[in-house]
């Protein structure tokens, strides 16, 4: 089943990394980093939903980087 346009997911092929659904791109699922930046794709079946406490830790880590000047 697919996640709706814009919902985090954790992508356990790629450390764990939390990134926000975009769609699907042949077999792979197009995922964005959260708040923006390069996306990547990702085996399906490696993605999962993204705890609260997961989607948190990926915004405030946004908000920080931001903060310090690091990205828009």
């Amino acid at each position: 089943m697919l996640p709706v346009l814009g919902a985090l997911v954790v992508d356990s092929g790629r450390g764990d990394r939390v990134g926000e659904f975009r769609g699907v791109a042949g077999p792979y699922w197009s995922l964005r980093p959260v708040g923006g930046g390069a996306e990547w794709e990702a085996e399906p079946h490696r993605v999962r939903p993204a705890l609260l406490m997961e989607q948190l830790r990926a915004r405030t880590a946004r908000l920080n980087a931001r903060s310090r000047g690091e990205v828009l």
